[in-house]
């Protein structure tokens, strides 16, 4: 059995820094940080995770949940990765076929709106405590290429100046930690430090010595 215990150890460190900086900005802008239980509009956005954050997530999610639960939202990932898959298509006609400029394609893929297999009927999500970065910023600021964000829900103003996350950054660290968990299993796949996919794809996905190793 692989052992990712060491790079899952400096994952938790970087989510429990995520952690501090969204309470931070939070207690510095209580009226606009509105994020509360059973509010889920970032569970509906259409976004990749990095490696590590994929098999840590899958890791959790097969030693944490019964058979029976798992059962029931990988019926939703499979539902949700076809969606997924639908909208990426979109996504390349718009930008290849039709040459419309990545500004537009991105327009485009943040109005998109597919729900996470981990929400359940009560609008929780069933593995809330191992969710990834994404999920973690949502409701605070954010900036990624050079654009900023904000939660429509939230109270905070465009044009005006927030503490703002840096995502950029962050995903470098992502992409840091994914190289890191490769070397310390000894898998020659290299390049897959840099792969994304959505958290259905990352649920679905067996992340055994056959994926890393063969």
């Amino acid at each position: 059995m692989l052992d990712f215990s060491k790079t899952f150890e400096k994952y938790e460190t970087l989510v429990s820094e995520v952690d501090k900086i969204f309470a931070a900005v939070q207690e510095a802008h209580k009226n606009c940080v509105r994020c509360k239980i059973h509010c889920c509009d970032c569970c509906y956005a259409v976004f990749d995770v990095t490696l590590i954050e994929s098999v840590y997530m899958n890791y959790h999610f097969n030693k944490s949940l019964t058979r029976k639960e798992r059962r029931q939202i990988l019926r939703r990932a499979e539902k949700a990765d076809r969606k997924f898959y639908q909208i990426k298509q979109k996504l390349q006609k718009m930008y290849i076929d039709r040459g419309k400029p990545p500004e537009e394609v991105f327009h485009q893929l943040a109005h998109e709106r597919v729900s996470c297999p981990l929400l359940n009927d009560e609008d929780l999500c069933d593995l809330y405590v191992r969710r990834p970065i994404t999920c973690r910023v949502y409701g605070i600021p954010t900036s990624i290429g050079g654009t900023a964000h904000i939660c429509g829900k939230s109270g905070f103003k465009e044009g005006t100046a927030y503490p703002t996350v840096n995502l950029d950054k962050m995903n470098d660290r992502l992409f840091e930690l994914s190289g890191d968990l490769l070397k310390e299993i000894g898998s020659k796949r290299s390049k897959i430090h840099m792969s994304l996919v959505p958290v259905s794809s990352a649920l679905m996905t067996t992340y055994d010595e056959e994926y890393f190793l063969a």
